[in-house]
């Protein structure tokens, strides 16, 4: 089990990765974090010309229902994996 220190630790060491992650595991970190913080997204999707925004917010959405407790577990297993 994931203990709320092991995901502080792992939103730290996400700060430091040796290498920068791809734009799609860049999206994954955000949409686990995100879930694991807050759960479910309730806010509207963004409209316009805003990808990014749009991106992020899509990413977040495909976790609809993980629970935080599983999102932070698989937050902590990618950066453990980002950091190899």
């Amino acid at each position: 089990m994931t203990t709320q220190a092991d995901f502080e630790a792992a939103a730290q060491r996400a700060q430091q990765l040796p290498t920068k992650p791809s734009n799609t595991q860049l999206l994954q970190l955000y949409a686990l974090y995100k879930q694991a913080t807050e759960g479910d997204s309730s806010a509207p999707r963004p409209t316009g010309f805003d990808f990014k925004a749009i991106a992020k917010y899509d990413a977040w959405q495909q976790l609809a229902g993980l629970s935080k407790d599983a999102a932070r577990a698989q937050y902590v297993d990618l950066v453990g994996e980002l950091s190899t």
